[in-house]
């Protein structure tokens, strides 16, 4: 039997969602999220079976290094640059800092000495990222970023739109509570394969399946279904 075909069925292939609404949701024992269903058909779809694990971004790196972790779908970082595949694009994402519905922020230039609740593991802007003006603060998922912009804590938050609002829907509150978000980027999420997980694998396959999953926009219809926000992504 060839290695690949021996090497497929051996086991299923290991997808890891990054873990925020409404791209990878866990409650309640149930997992679900725009990022995580599309995932999942699109294994299926090319002829595999899919393990799919909502993961931190942090982990995910981590793990699509080592072989860990199969396929995911999340931006580009230079970090794995020599360790995944890029297979294919998905919508770009704008990438926004946004505070409290009385504050706004005209330019990064704005943003020196601002408290910034930043999703640790990811990094959505260059700029901000290399100008130590800027207070960062760490924090383990957008819900933690959100609360601690409501108490004043932090300033602002950054990150894509639509895990900001979808989280403070979650809480109860509406796009309202936000200021004018200020659009600082914008990034390209990729479904990624681990290069250890070539030989059993195949780019090829993946690609020729998104690009009907397309066709019949498959990530539309999610992202409507997941989404009641305003669009500020992109699409």
């Amino acid at each position: 039997m060839p290695l690949t075909l021996w090497a497929q069925g051996a086991r299923d292939i290991r997808v890891a969602t990054i873990g925020f609404p409404p791209y990878g949701i866990r409650e309640q024992g149930i997992t679900s999220g725009i990022y995580y269903e599309a995932a999942n058909m699109l294994v299926k779809e090319a002829g595999y079976v899919a393990t799919n694990i909502i993961k931190p971004y942090a982990r995910i790196i981590s793990d699509l290094k080592t072989g860990q972790s199969d396929m995911t779908i999340m931006f580009k970082y230079q970090e794995l640059e020599q360790y995944v595949t890029y297979v294919a694009p998905l919508p770009s994402l704008k990438i926004v800092v946004v505070g409290l519905h009385f504050s706004a922020f005209s330019s990064i230039n704005k943003l020196k000495g601002v408290r910034l609740a930043y999703l640790r593991g990811a990094s959505f802007s260059d700029a901000i990222d290399n100008d130590p003006s800027v207070i960062i603060h760490r924090t383990t998922d957008f819900l933690q970023g959100v609360k601690m912009l409501l108490a004043g804590h932090m300033d602002a938050i950054i990150g894509p739109m639509d895990p900001i609002l979808s989280t403070a829907a979650k809480i109860g509150l509406s796009e309202d509570v936000f200021g004018e978000p200020l659009v600082i980027d914008e990034r390209t999420p990729w479904i990624q394969v681990s290069n250890k997980s070539l030989s059993i694998l195949s780019p090829d396959k993946l690609n020729n399946v998104f690009d009907d999953m397309k066709k019949r926009k498959v990530l539309k219809k999610l992202r409507k279904q997941y989404l009641r926000v305003r669009d500020v992504s992109g699409e």
